[in-house]
């Protein structure tokens, strides 16, 4: 086993005996003690995905940032965005390293330290320290507050509070077979979105969900939604009857409705089952061509009716990119955005950031004050071979 192994299972031990509020001081010492490392702290993303927050080490020497940093446009965001590790000059004849710290696509934050000297073997294993660094945080975070404190930099409703705790704690996952990522604004005053993922051994399953109604109503009516869809799911059901189960739960525990859509995905052959309740059809970008998927409209849950739901399919090729949207994504002020342009215009980004253009864009049109919640959920599918194709949207 070679040493820098030997290190880092010293650095997961160390964190597992620390509180769990003290990752990024284990990792901190871990640095300073193999390679002289100072000014070290951790930066993760707030809930707008604007900014960012500064956790630095304590006990250590005050960085020379502020807290609160503005995301884009700054170095950190060409880390985020590039996932490759940054080095300059520090100014006082040290280097400052940037490393992102991401756990299976999901950008979790960047690791910075000032180093006094690093050759190539040093900078690999402070990114080794930043991959071990994403897994305490992964860990650690399910018993601390401190990192949902620190990305509220913005006060957050309560609807929002009850919205964040239904969506996936990652909000991007990478595969062999696929590679995916979702995003909801505005993130600090919301009602009524959702979207869902979870991977089983052969089958990736997604929702895409829109709770009627405004502030806590459309939350507590998404809460009932969403837990009805997961015990579905868990129970073992497919997408027809996971829209069975939800439709169900809304009859009898509500007197709203949802539009959602359902996809079952087979990771060894890409065929799609999935049920459409009343939901804006998806776009998909086939050869560098956006278009609409046309799929059949059943009507919402929890629309007493006595058409039952009806399971489609849909074949996906390797390359092909597709867009999962909820109808904020296109009404009153963002009807003015051309998603199919957007969507084709960022065809090589990664998943990631291409949301991130989708909603930027969606942002600026209704002048950063949107009426409804809006949603968007990317998948970029690379066949059961686990190889992006050739002709596909984008390199990975």
């Amino acid at each position: 086993m070679e040493r820098a192994d030997l290190e880092l299972g010293h650095v997961l031990a160390a964190a597992e005996a620390a509180p769990p509020g003290e990752s990024v001081n284990v990792v901190a010492q871990d640095l300073q003690k193999r390679f002289g490392a100072a000014r070290v702290s951790f930066l993760f993303a707030d809930l707008i995905g604007q900014r960012l927050v500064r956790l630095a080490a304590t006990g250590g020497e005050a960085p020379d940032h502020a807290g609160v940093i503005d995301l884009r446009g700054s170095v950190y965001d060409g880390v985020l965005q590039s996932q490759r590790q940054h080095v300059e000059s520090d100014g006082q004849g040290g280097l400052r390293v940037i490393t992102p710290v991401t756990n299976r696509g999901d950008c979790i934050g960047v690791l910075e330290a000032t180093l006094q000297s690093a050759d190539d073997t040093v900078l690999r294993q402070v990114r080794d320290a930043a991959h071990a660094l994403a897994y305490i945080i992964v860990t650690d975070r399910r018993f601390t507050d401190l990192y949902h404190l620190g990305r509220r930099t913005t006060e957050t409703s309560l609807a929002a509070e009850i919205q964040h705790q239904l969506l996936p704690s990652a909000s991007c996952c990478e595969a062999p077979q696929f590679t995916l990522a979702a995003g909801l604004i505005p993130a600090d005053d919301i009602g009524g979105d959702t979207y869902d993922y979870t991977l089983d051994r052969d089958t990736l399953h997604l929702s895409v969900t829109d709770a009627m109604g405004h502030d806590t109503n459309s939350a507590l009516l998404a809460t009932l939604l969403v837990s009805a869809l997961r015990r579905a799911r868990r129970s073992g059901c497919d997408a027809l009857k996971q829209a069975y189960h939800a439709h169900q739960a809304l009859l009898s525990h509500s007197r709203g409705l949802a539009t959602g859509q359902l996809f079952c995905v087979d990771l060894g052959t890409g065929l799609c089952e999935l049920v459409n309740a009343g939901h804006p059809w998806p776009l998909r970008l086939r050869d560098g061509v956006v278009e609409e998927v046309r799929l059949a409209v059943n009507l919402p849950f929890g629309v007493a009716a006595p058409t039952p739901y009806r399971l489609q399919e849909l074949q996906l090729r390797p390359g092909d990119r597709l867009i999962l949207l909820t109808d904020g994504m296109q009404d009153r002020g963002a009807a003015t955005v051309d998603l199919a342009s957007v969507v084709h215009d960022t065809r090589a980004q990664h998943p990631r950031e291409a949301v991130r253009s989708l909603t930027a864009a969606v942002l600026a049109a209704c002048h950063g004050n949107l009426r409804d919640d809006a949603t968007v959920l990317i998948l970029d599918w690379h066949g059961s071979d686990g190889r992006p194709a050739e002709a596909g949207p984008g390199p990975r």
